[in-house]
């Protein structure tokens, strides 16, 4: 019995120890699966550049006090044709730094920026008419020459990609000017002001990281700023007078492409 087992073995065992050299060798001829680059990581800081446009938009407000020179129905007249808006757009230029923290899919930054946007929103009124007959005409400007922020930014990464909203506080400083001028006894007249405003912003992105350095950027910012007031009077020939004081508010969109190299 064990001689009958023992020969039906042998064979299938000689079989597979001739057959397993081949084996190897085909296995060792087979293509192996390359290992699989490591995920990029946002985490780090960096610093960069940044270009594009921008738009800002003024109401603008006009008032006439009790004086001499306007009586209170053509004060007003006046009050009621220096109302209005203005907009006016601009190329833009700076750069930025910043720091992000990854944690998963998710992306935690800070970011500050500083950009060169000379915006001069100007309105003008055309020509009003007095209870006299006499016609005056009002101008009004805000001019800004620079916007710059500070954000927190909250993002989700998809491997190089990174889709991001932000937000936070926006600085500028205004200049507003106010001129009036009219044909009674030739009044003339002006209101101007000038503040450091610091507002808000909010927006959102898209970066891509080419390598480990190298990260391009769009991004869409919008701003907001408090109200700016002047003050002054209006004057004429004879020496009779009213205050005058006007009031513009601001905001500005941008939107920006950026290079930034991450440490």
């Amino acid at each position: 019995m064990f001689s009958r087992i023992m020969c039906a073995t042998l064979p299938g065992l000689g079989l597979a120890l001739a057959v397993a050299p081949f084996a190897s060798a085909i296995a060792a001829d087979l293509p192996t699966k390359a290992p699989s680059p490591p995920a990029f990581s946002w985490s780090g800081c960096y610093i960069g550049v940044n270009g594009g446009g921008g738009a800002s938009g003024s109401n603008f407000t006009t008032a006439v006090g009790n004086g001499m020179h306007l009586i209170p129905a053509d004060a007003a007249t006046v009050a009621a044709l220096g109302t209005g808006s203005a907009n006016d757009s601009n190329f833009l230029a700076g750069g930025q730094i910043g720091c992000n923290w990854q944690s998963g899919t998710f992306v935690y930054g800070l970011e500050a920026d500083a950009d060169y946007f000379h915006s001069d929103a100007t309105f003008l009124n055309g020509t009003g008419t007095l209870s006299t007959g006499d016609t005056f005409a009002i101008t009004q400007s805000l001019t800004t020459d620079y916007l710059a922020t500070v954000r927190p930014r909250l993002g989700v990464a998809a491997d190089r990609s990174l889709f991001y909203v932000t937000g936070g506080a926006a600085f500028t400083r205004v200049s507003y000017v106010q001129t009036y001028a009219d044909t009674l006894n030739a009044g003339t007249g002006s209101a101007t002001g000038g503040n450091s405003l610091v507002g808000w912003t909010a927006g959102g992105g898209w970066e891509y990281a080419w390598n480990d350095h190298f990260v391009t950027r769009v991004e869409y910012l919008f701003a907001q700023f408090p109200v700016t007031n002047g003050a002054g009077r209006i004057v004429d020939t004879v020496g009779r007078a009213n205050p005058l004081s006007g009031s513009a508010d601001l905001i500005i969109q941008t939107v920006r492409l950026g290079l930034n190299y991450k440490f």
